[in-house]
């Protein structure tokens, strides 16, 4: 089974998710991703591999209660937690949330105006496949927004835990972290998309930041909310305490008072069925 489809999370890890690395890096690329769609009231919204539900819940605010949203993810873990949140606010579209494969989701044809992915697509065993359901659901002349990360050389953070994995824990584990940023190529995403039936595919490139209150917590998050904590799990404290080490050392020029911000970019995708 490849890194892509390993990508799953258990036990407490959907709640960290949500508690830390949502605020830290997913919740600021939200609302650029809900922009892509162009949302108007009353519409219909599926967002694809919908984690714990930030770009759902941004959505239902947009097409307010006349709409219709609904979040489909892999992971009841994460969908539990979704469900758990708090809603959306007065005002909003309902949300119902919906445990399915992306590369084959039990939806009608033709029964969406937006389709989202944020940050989901390269983890998919088959991009294509899931791509083609995207097009199959949405209506005609229906708007797809996606994200996906670009090179991990464009994350040093990300870059530096990666080093630190495969030093101090396994090839595997480093495996894991590079995985997310696996869809890294303009060309390719746009090529994917394109082999999917859409039209009118504009693609950009986005810089964004993502902060935690220390280098430690950067580490121990990340590990925790994903399925780098089983990895982890197996190796010594001393390797433990080398891994965060060596990350906070490689980020000395990202930190100020202590607290770490280091910069990532994205693809922003938005094309029409």
């Amino acid at each position: 089974m490849s890194d892509r489809e390993q990508w799953q999370v258990a036990g407490d890890a959907a709640s960290t998710y949500e508690g830390a690395l949502v605020p830290a890096l997913f919740a600021a690329w939200a609302p650029l991703v809900a922009a892509l769609g162009a949302p108007r009231p009353g519409e219909r919204v599926l967002d694809v591999a919908c984690g714990t539900g930030v770009v759902a819940r941004l959505a239902a605010q947009r097409v307010g209660p006349a709409g219709q949203v609904v979040g489909l993810d892999l992971n009841p873990g994460m969908l539990a937690v979704a469900a758990g949140a708090s809603p959306a606010g007065p005002g909003s579209a309902p949300i119902t949330w919906r445990e399915a494969s992306a590369t084959a989701m039990p939806l009608p044809d033709s029964a969406f105006d937006i389709v989202y992915c944020q940050a989901g697509l390269q983890f998919f065993p088959d991009r294509a496949a899931a791509l083609r359901e995207m097009q199959r659901v949405l209506v005609a002349g229906g708007r797809l927004g996606l994200m996906v990360w670009r090179g991990i050389q464009h994350s040093p953070g990300f870059g530096a835990l990666a080093a630190a994995l495969e030093r101090h824990v396994s090839p595997e584990a480093a495996g894991v972290m590079r995985a997310p940023f696996g869809l890294a190529e303009a060309d390719g995403l746009r090529a994917l998309v394109a082999g999917a039936g859409f039209r009118d595919i504009s693609i950009q490139a986005h810089t964004g930041s993502v902060r935690f209150p220390s280098p430690a917590r950067f580490v121990q998050d990340q590990v925790a909310a994903s399925p780098l904590a089983a990895h982890v799990a197996k190796v010594s404290d001393a390797a433990r305490a080398g891994l965060v080490s060596q990350v906070a050392h490689a980020l000395e020029s990202y930190q100020v008072g202590g607290a770490l911000a280091f910069p990532i970019e994205a693809h922003l995708a938005r094309a029409t069925k």
